[in-house]
């Protein structure tokens, strides 16, 4: 018997279907997964599937915890490079320790797929919430721009860029803080950049310098961090165009439209701070995260005091009355 993450029935699955297979469950469709047990987990539900690999719900019957799964996808085991990315992302992501950097347990191989283990944040993206809300509010933009910039931070710390901040790389666990995932693309400062991973971004965030072939740094990932609150904020993508060659053109020659034309009840100090976080020139743009974070900050607080702040003259209670 296997519980249905959909609806939490009892759902009984015949043996001939063989492990990470799926049966829709009888009370409401959902897919029941066929469980598969990797040493001490046990992988129970299919979370999302990726390029390099599918990710599912596990359980760590060890330490009794719930986690997340990375298996990698068995043909692409015997591609070398595919090989060497997928180890290096474990790497890279299991030398920082960040609040909003999901976190690494173990890294290991079964039946000979690598696979894994790793801190669950399984209550959908960034980017599934603005699907499904159109935009998120803008208290709640400005608290994911001060945490994954936090996150970016420290990163720069250690002489690291993430490369492909969208918001489809940035999760969110049960307590609703977000998690920067997806470090496949990251890179040492000075390490030396494949001509083929310099087009691996996603052209809706990529910044003009990395469209332009020139010299990355941790501007380069505050700017895909503006555009991705500018889409979490304002519901639309930065540029659009019809062609992902107009559309990176955009990027480095078409004027950004700033997020309070685009939706007027954004306030200013929030609409300046990712305008600026997104000037072309990366030398326009915020100098170092704890500036973008201050101006964050800085506009969180005139928010909530324009929305909470008592009226500027306050009657006085009549020396008559006795309370």
């Amino acid at each position: 018997m296997v519980t249905c993450s959909g609806c939490g029935a009892k759902v009984f699955i015949p043996g001939d279907i063989p492990p990470l297979h799926s049966t829709p469950c009888p009370r409401c469709g959902h897919p029941v997964m066929m469980p598969l047990r990797i040493k001490n987990y046990e992988l129970r539900d299919k979370i999302g599937s990726g390029g390099m690999g599918t990710v599912y719900r596990a359980f760590d019957l060890l330490l009794e915890r719930s986690v997340a799964v990375k298996l990698m996808k068995r043909e692409l085991v015997s591609d070398a490079k595919a090989l060497k990315r997928f180890t290096h992302e474990a790497k890279i992501c299991a030398s920082l320790n960040h609040t909003n950097i999901i976190h690494i347990y173990v890294f290991d191989e079964w039946e000979g797929l690598p696979y894994i283990v790793m801190e669950l944040a399984d209550q959908g993206s960034l980017d599934s919430k603005i699907e499904k809300l159109g935009r998120l509010s803008e208290l709640e933009v400005l608290d994911i721009g001060i945490k994954i910039a936090s996150a970016l931070d420290l990163m720069w710390k250690h002489k690291l860029l993430h490369r492909d901040v969208k918001p489809g790389n940035i999760l969110f666990n049960y307590d609703n803080e977000p998690k920067l995932v997806d470090f496949g693309l990251a890179r040492k400062v000075d390490g030396t950049l494949e001509f083929e991973e310099a087009v691996w971004a996603t052209p809706y965030y990529v910044a003009p310098e990395r469209v332009k072939r020139e010299n990355e740094t941790f501007l380069s990932d505050m700017y895909s961090l503006g555009g991705t609150l500018y889409h979490a904020l304002t519901g639309h993508v930065p540029f659009e165009a019809p062609t992902i060659e107009e559309l990176l053109a955009a990027h480095v020659q078409t004027p950004l439209t700033p997020p309070h034309l685009v939706v007027p009840e954004i306030t200013l100090p929030t609409s300046e701070a990712i305008v600026k976080a997104m000037a072309k020139n990366p030398e326009d743009r915020f100098q170092s995260y704890d500036e973008f974070i201050m101006a964050l900050h800085a506009a969180r607080s005139q928010l909530l005091v324009k929305k909470y702040a008592q009226p500027a003259e306050i009657k006085r209670k009549p020396k008559w009355l006795p309370f």
